[in-house]
């Protein structure tokens, strides 16, 4: 279960990095972090904000003539292996044999 959940973490990090890669998303940063500051009295501290951008995808349809091959279906008579499965006995039965 663990390795699982690493597997999809490493699998979205490198997705992650290929579309940064390939322009498709793009980060800026657009406030300043600032730490906290410590004294007596605490002052909160300010996240960064980011602003993302992401690329489009268009999916469409167009119609086009490609050869496709053809599959012919016939009857043939072949041997199959078989299986047959006999359950075990209960034990009571047995026990009345002997």
């Amino acid at each position: 279960m663990m390795r699982a959940i690493l597997a999809l973490i490493g699998i979205a990090a490198l997705v992650l990095v290929g579309l940064m890669a390939l322009g498709m998303l793009r980060f800026e940063q657009q406030d300043d972090a600032a730490l906290p500051k410590i004294r007596f009295s605490m002052e909160e501290g300010r996240m960064p904000s980011f602003k993302a951008e992401t690329g489009k995808i268009s999916v469409g349809s167009t119609n086009t003539t490609v050869e496709l091959p053809t599959v012919e279906m016939r009857n043939t008579t072949i041997s199959l292996p078989t299986l047959e499965v006999e359950q075990a006995s209960n034990g009571t039965a047995a026990a009345k044999e002997e």
